[in-house]
């Protein structure tokens, strides 16, 4: 561990269902080249391979997939600070809970900074740029989150409602709340707002 280095925490732990046949239990989307030469794995730990800014990723997936895991990494030369396995899966809470808790007990002044492995992330200098940015408001206290600005409106995703501006935070704002998975009614009028 690295003190001082935003800890980027990688949950692998998706079954890719939602993509089959392409995608599968054994072999889930992030193994998968979808949208460029490398598996989506390999690009979420490409984006945060910068050793001045990141130390090396902590990996949660299942027991089925760790060895999948740490040859990607090894093939990209970003192998993992460490690879967790869930005996279980049980979701995103109980997984960031297992890799904080892990993290606490190596550096209690750590920032996490969590990346699913299957997001597409077109701009890496942006994203490094709003990980320094959360970093700086997560170092005095706040939990920060990320949203981007919808383009249509979708009823399978969360939206955040943007309140007032963080005091002395360029481009941080304080949430005033969160709707997950809204009817399409409601995500028009935030798509409208």
């Amino acid at each position: 561990m690295v003190s001082g280095l935003i800890t980027p925490i990688i949950l692998s732990g998706g079954a890719g269902t939602r993509l089959w046949p392409m995608s599968r239990r054994d072999y889930p989307k992030q193994f998968l080249p979808l949208v460029g030469d490398q598996t989506m794995l390999q690009d979420t730990a490409l984006r945060v391979g910068a050793p001045q800014r990141f130390a090396p990723a902590l990996v949660v997936c299942n027991e089925e997939h760790r060895f999948m895991v740490a040859e990607q990494l090894r093939r990209q030369e970003q192998p993992a600070q460490a690879i967790l396995l869930e005996p279980v899966g049980r979701n995103t809470a109980p997984a960031l809970t297992a890799a904080a808790l892990w993290l606490l007990e190596r550096d209690p002044d750590a920032i996490m900074l969590v990346l699913p492995s299957d997001h597409v992330v077109q701009n890496t200098a942006a994203f490094r740029e709003a990980a320094d940015t959360a970093t700086a408001a997560a170092q005095i206290g706040h939990l920060v989150t990320f949203g981007i600005t919808p383009r249509a409106p979708d009823t399978g995703f969360g939206y955040i409602a943007s309140g007032g501006p963080l005091a002395n935070m360029d481009g941080v704002h304080n949430v005033d709340g969160f709707v997950e998975k809204p009817d399409l009614a409601t995500a028009r009028a935030y798509v409208d707002e």
